[in-house]
């Protein structure tokens, strides 16, 4: 199946922050990064902040479009690897980043770099790429899930908010 069709856990953690307390993102512009199908970008929008999408997929890119219209919120989307380009965002939000070692080292040293001049929250179930040093924890979920997906119905998500480089 399209990985990017799920909500995994990392999205719907982040999602979850987004809604429970929307002063952290109203006002701001936010980069939901490998977004899949928006689902963190929505949140954003729905609490007060103006969100970008990015992801390799164009289908994916597709479902962002065609859920924030069912959502009534407006996306930008931006399609194709954006690992490189210079912040213009005050926040950037990745679920689920870090299941794979070359997908984490190359996004790790960009997203270090945007940590200079923004926040960024990376959300994850504990995937076994996740870096630990240089993150401070923001918030923790216990978030359901599908066996179809994960080993378990649940996965502790924790949202780190990663330092500079």
């Amino acid at each position: 199946p399209p990985f990017w069709a799920f909500a995994w856990p990392g999205a719907q953690a982040l999602a979850r922050r987004v809604l429970d307390d929307p002063a952290l993102v109203h006002g701001r512009r936010v980069l939901d990064f490998a977004a899949g199908g928006g689902l963190a970008a929505i949140a954003c929008v729905m609490s007060g902040a103006v969100a970008d999408t990015a992801e390799l997929d164009p289908l994916a890119t597709a479902a962002t479009n065609a859920n924030a219209a069912l959502n009534e919120v407006e996306i930008t989307t931006h399609t194709g690897d954006v690992v490189g380009m210079p912040c213009r965002w005050d926040l950037i939000l990745c679920g689920d980043v870090c299941y794979e070692a070359p997908m984490t080292q190359h996004i790790m040293p960009w997203l270090r770099e945007l940590a200079r001049t923004a926040e960024v929250w990376i959300a994850d179930p504990g995937r076994a790429y996740m870096p630990t040093d240089g993150m401070v924890k923001l918030a923790t979920y216990n978030v359901p899930t599908t066996l179809e997906l994960e080993d378990r119905t649940t996965r502790v998500t924790t949202i780190y908010r990663l330092l500079p480089a």
